[in-house]
């Protein structure tokens, strides 16, 4: 007896599948260089140079802490959110007899459900090593930006040099920062697998259209684009 029947397999191929194209989109094509994260990494840069001819840094390191709280804040939350998918897994029983109770009826077994569940708390694990790595490279920020050369040696090869390693270490700390982000929206259009195979694909056509909006064509995507004056 299959596990699941040829619609849910489909609805669970579309949502992987939306869930790799989007990131090959955003990461890997021409029109990645347009995306909101994109357009970031270039003020990591401006940033980074800014950072050098500033004789105090403090405003520097306080900013590598916000960054680290958000990566440690949603680190946690993804922590709390495999916990209560384990938690939901063992109230298996009690969820399924309240969904029968329901107007509509998903047919969903106990072993099924469980699958689902398990599914949902993968997610949640991806997320956390990509948030708990996120975290770790944002360390190593703080201590490049401690070791930066001192403020009259900025025009030196050696202090510019200093200025692209640290940009591209915060930005390889953003983009797994994204991506454990991408996996807490995507997560959001699993859930409508729990309603049945159309809601899976319903939601994570919603979560796919809502994300490649915010990434292309919002206003701050707009603001971000915007050539700076001659």
């Amino acid at each position: 007896m299959l596990l699941f029947s040829a619609l849910d397999w489909i609805a669970l191929a579309c949502f992987a599948g939306a869930w790799a194209f989007y990131a090959i989109i955003v990461e890997w094509t021409p029109l990645g260089r347009r995306t909101l994260n994109t357009l970031m990494h270039r003020y990591r840069l401006i940033w980074m140079r800014q950072m050098l001819g500033r004789e105090m840094r403090m405003v520097d390191a306080q900013i590598v802490a916000s960054l680290q709280n958000g990566s440690a804040f949603f680190a946690s939350t993804s922590l709390i959110a495999v916990g209560g998918a384990l938690t939901v897994m063992r109230a298996s029983d009690e969820l399924l007899h309240l969904l029968t109770a329901l107007p509509f009826d998903t047919g969903t077994t106990r072993v099924q459900w469980e699958a689902k569940v398990l599914g949902l708390a993968v997610i949640f694990v991806y997320a956390f090593f990509k948030f708990a790595w996120a975290y770790r490279l944002f360390n190593y920020v703080a201590i490049l930006v401690g070791a930066a050369p001192p403020v009259n040696e900025q025009r030196t090869p050696l202090a510019q040099h200093h200025a692209v390693r640290c940009a591209r270490l915060i930005e390889a700390a953003g983009t797994h920062f994204n991506r454990g982000q991408r996996a807490f929206f995507f997560a959001l259009g699993y859930l409508g697998w729990f309603l049945g195979p159309w809601a899976l694909i319903g939601s994570t056509a919603a979560v796919f259209a809502v994300m490649l909006h915010r990434q292309l064509l919002s206003d701050s995507q707009r603001a971000l684009a915007e050539e700076d004056p001659k």
